[in-house]
């Protein structure tokens, strides 16, 4: 059951527009009462009411717990504007409490509106103007809630699409001749890259190989004299075989791969330093040939 006084009130109001005597208000009350509140005026006894304003005091105290705390001027406060709940909802809601609450207070309900309404561009206008009553507010309302509807429709209003502009499309021949013209820039260029010489070679006779000297011991026995070892730059130590001849060994690598008689490394090193004279007690003749390679173990490191 609803609020007592609330149905009261309401009966009231339509009864203003019907005359009649307590009898007919008593029988047509009846007519507003459904469920647990048409069992209880049912069970009343025969011939107990004897006017409506009896029947009015024995309802309110039969749901006197169903009856709303009155309304007090600080519930104001506790109207605040739900997030996505547009401007004109929430004054409606909010001009409604104040109607309940029955106050006269303009700077309260001012001051209560601008707390509880959300922040927005309708707030700060509210804290720059300043306005003394709830009239001045709902004034600048109304002109705010209709700058939302024009924003709301060039919102969902859809914009004209851009027209798609065509793009003109190269002529076959153009393209072919365009694209053969690369092709030959392109080609060109990796023919002049292959032509020019490596680093490494630059400063060494051509084909990439040392003279080979005639000592009067082996090599593997030269590499190890005291003063002439010292004047070997060691080479780059490796686990890996340095070529496919994995029964050769090295003795100046110290690795399988190669012979040290077809060694590249040991017989650059072995160039500058006849050059420099300092093996020359050691040259069997003054004769030098082209290095030379096994048929079995081919150029080696």
């Amino acid at each position: 059951m609803e609020d007592p006084e609330a149905h009261l009130t309401a009966f009231h109001t339509q009864m203003m527009m019907v005359s009649g005597s307590d009898a007919v208000r008593c029988k047509l009350f009846m007519s507003t009462l459904t469920g647990m509140a048409m069992d209880w005026f049912i069970s009343l006894p025969e011939g107990h009411i004897t006017s409506f304003t009896q029947l009015s005091r024995l309802f309110r105290e039969q749901y006197l717990a169903n009856r709303a705390p009155p309304a007090v001027s600080y519930d104001l406060f506790d109207v605040k504007q739900y997030q996505g709940e547009t401007l004109k909802e929430y004054i409606s809601r909010f001009g409604a409490q104040v109607v309940k609450v029955g106050t006269t207070d303009e700077p309260m309900i001012v001051y209560a509106f601008r707390k509880r309404v959300c922040l927005g561009s309708f707030s700060k206008s509210l804290n720059r103007s300043h306005p003394k009553t709830f009239a001045e507010v709902r004034r600048r309302a109304v002109e705010h809630i209709a700058f939302e509807g024009e924003a709301y429709e060039k919102c969902t209003t859809a914009a004209p699409t851009r027209p798609i502009v065509q793009i003109r499309t190269q002529p076959a021949r153009v393209h072919e001749a365009a694209t053969e013209r690369k092709n030959q820039d392109r080609k060109c260029t990796y023919e002049a890259r292959r032509t020019q010489p490596r680093g490494r070679t630059e400063g060494r006779r051509e084909g990439n190989r040392p003279l080979r000297h005639n000592f009067v011991v082996e090599l593997k026995d030269l590499i190890v004299v005291p003063h002439i070892a010292n004047r070997f730059r060691p080479p780059v130590k490796s686990d890996k075989v340095l070529r496919p001849h994995k029964e050769s060994w090295c003795e100046f690598h110290e690795a399988f791969g190669h012979h040290i008689n077809n060694c590249l490394a040991l017989g650059y090193q072995l160039n500058e330093l006849v050059k420099n004279g300092f093996l020359k007690d050691y040259l069997a003749g003054s004769t030098t040939i082209t290095a030379t390679t096994t048929p079995e173990e081919g150029q080696a490191c």
